[in-house]
Formats: C-alpha cells, sequence, structure tokens
C-alpha cells in the first residue's frame, strides 16, 4: 500500500513562520527601539508637528529608497541615483526659464530625459555586462560634471535663476511640494508621494509577474534567464524605476525653493542605499521588501531629527547611522536565518 506525501507547498504554514520569513521584521523591531529611544530621550519627540517633521525628513529619503530597495532585490545598484535629483530638478528649471514655457512642459521633459538616463544605466549593463557598480560610477561622473557643466554655461553661476513667477508654477508647487493641514499639524505631500510608492511597489512584488521575476533575477540571473524570464528588460525596468523616483524627488526640491544648486545630490545615493540595507534588502540581492525600505526610510527619520529633537550635537548623527547600520543587517542576518531554520 503506498503512502501519498502531500506536495510542500500546499503544507499549512503557521502565523510565526510567516512572520519570521519577512524581510522587514528586523527592521520594524529596530523602528520600534529607536521609537521607544527618542520618545524618552527627548520630551518633544512626541508631539503631532514633531512626528511630521519625522515623517517630512523620511519620505524624502523614502521616495528614492523604495525604488533603490526594487534594483537591490534585482541584484544590482545605482550609484548615480543622488545626482540624478539634482539632475532632473535643473533640466526642468533650465528648460523652463530658458524656452520662457509653461513649467509644467519643463516638468515633462525632465521625465523624459531622467527616465532616458535610467535606461541608459540599464542598457549599459545588460549590454556590456560590466558591474553595476562601475556602470552607475561612470553615470554619477558624468552627471556631476553635466550639472555644474551646464548651469554654469547657460545661468553664469552654480544655481539656476528663479522660475516662481512663471506660468504653471503654482499647480506645480501644489502637486510636488504643498503642504496639508490635518487636525492642525502641517504635514508635506511628499509623504502621500512616498506611501503612493511603497503601496504601488508592494502590490508589484506580491501579485504581478514582474515582482516574481526581479526576485529570480536577484537570486540567479543565469536560472531565471534559463526558465524564460527576461533578464535584460527586468533590470532596464528597475533601472527606469529609480529614475522615475529620482524625478520626483526633483521636482519637489525644484518647487520647494524655486532654484537650484548644481552640487546638491553628491553622496545621497548612500543614504538611498542605507535605507534598503536598514530595511531588509541584502547586498547580493534576491531578498528584500519595499516596505521595509520604508521602514528604513523612516528609522533614518526618526534619527536625524530625534538627535535634534534631543538637543545633542549633530555631529554624532553619522555615528548612530553606521551603528544602525551595522546592528540592522546583523538582525536581519539572524531573522534570515531563523526562518530557513523554521522551513
Amino acid at each position: 500500500m503506498s503512502t501519498v506525501t502531500p506536495d510542500e507547498r500546499l503544507l499549512r504554514v503557521s502565523p510565526l513562520r510567516k512572520l519570521l520569513g519577512r524581510p522587514e521584521l528586523g527592521s520594524v523591531v529596530g523602528a520600534l527601539a529607536v521609537f521607544a529611544f527618542f520618545a524618552l530621550a527627548a520630551d518633544s519627540f512626541l508631539r503631532a508637528s514633531s512626528l511630521s517633521t519625522v515623517l517630512y525628513a523620511s519620505s524624502t529619503i523614502g521616495i528614492m529608497a523604495v525604488p533603490v530597495a526594487l534594483l537591490m532585490i534585482g541584484g544590482e545598484f545605482d550609484l548615480s541615483a543622488g545626482v540624478m535629483v539634482t539632475s532632473s530638478a535643473l533640466v526642468s528649471s533650465m528648460f523652463s526659464y530658458q524656452m520662457t514655457a509653461n513649467v509644467w512642459v519643463g516638468v515633462a521633459v525632465s521625465l523624459l530625459v531622467t527616465l532616458a538616463v535610467g535606461a541608459f544605466n540599464g542598457f549599459m549593463l545588460t549590454r556590456t555586462g560590466l558591474p553595476s557598480f562601475i556602470i552607475t560610477l561612470g553615470t554619477f561622473l558624468m552627471l556631476t560634471g553635466m550639472n555644474l557643466g551646464f548651469t554654469k554655461l547657460i545661468d553664469d553661476t552654480v544655481s539656476t535663476k528663479t522660475i516662481a513667477d512663471m506660468e504653471g508654477f503654482p499647480s506645480a508647487h501644489d502637486v510636488f511640494a504643498s503642504t496639508l493641514t490635518v487636525g492642525g499639524v502641517d504635514f508635506k505631500i511628499t509623504i502621500l508621494w512616498w506611501f503612493a510608492l511603497v503601496a504601488v511597489a508592494t502590490w508589484i512584488m506580491l501579485r504581478t509577474r514582474a515582482g516574481n521575476w526581479i526576485l529570480a533575477v536577484g537570486g540567479n540571473q543565469d536560472a531565471a534567464r534559463a526558465v524564460g524570464v527576461p533578464v535584460g528588460k527586468t533590470k532596464i525596468g528597475l533601472y527606469m524605476g529609480v529614475a522615475l523616483g529620482a524625478w520626483i524627488s526633483g521636482q519637489h526640491l525644484l518647487f520647494s525653493y524655486d532654484v537650484v544648486q548644481s552640487g546638491e545630490g553628491v553622496g545621497n545615493e548612500l543614504i538611498y542605499i542605507i535605507a534598503a540595507v536598514i530595511g531588509g534588502c541584502l547586498i547580493t540581492g534576491g531578498y528584500g521588501s519595499a516596505a521595509g525600505s520604508a521602514v528604513g526610510a523612516l528609522i533614518f527619520g526618526m534619527t536625524s531629527k530625534g538627535i535634534v529633537f534631543a538637543e545633542w550635537n549633530p555631529d554624532w548623527f553619522k555615528f548612530f547611522l553606521g551603528a544602525m547600520l551595522l546592528l540592522a543587517t546583523l538582525l536581519n542576518a539572524w531573522v534570515r536565518m531563523r526562518a530557513e531554520a523554521t522551513k
């Protein structure tokens, strides 16, 4: 008499095992610890206005951390992400000013240019076979030089001319840089952009074929290609996703201050990567989540503003950030090992 072995895919999985298998578990524990710490260390931290400030700081990082996290899950990096934000803002500003066009025309041109930069990164990666570190480092250097060179060539200075008096500026400001008042507390619209990106990215990862492709490509791209996954198109799409995030962040930068400094953005790419890693993404790819990147950005925001609310010397911020990165990485590794041990 033969014994039928049930398909392991149909076995019931306990809630605890599901919880341990979530990439963002470690970052959530860390976020709760950071929140409790600053709630005790700074009396003003729990005020509604303070939490609004924390969310705003988190959103400016989180908008970029989401697509960067998806790119890392796909097994790649983008070192040009920080300066791409500035490039996006510069294109919008200078095109609108020089062409005396409605600022929405500059915004649209900026979207096309920024997406083209992302597509260029992905195309070069898939066609040359070079590491993404080298490809995007080259793009980083080129964009840094172009940002400064074109700004000085066109405006004779390192910053753009103001476009605050141009047609379309008020409506563009409402979309990218307005402030919403809820219950007497002001919230920046970037928080809504951030939440929307997290929701869309989570849906892509959990509910679409593209999400499976991203995980497969990050886990083993040769095996993924062997089963029919479009590896090249997936990676190009991921780089264009980073470019879309850079465009949103760039428009916020422009319409918040109506002028842009050409040297901004250098170094921010590391902050986006740190937020993704703290949120549970592995450097080696194939593991992570959009929600985790949001938690990583929230930890960044709580730490950067919590130090201010606690009236500590802000020079220590980088120390705390580095310590959190190491602790979060160790905690994420432990959580993953526990999850694999329970399978």
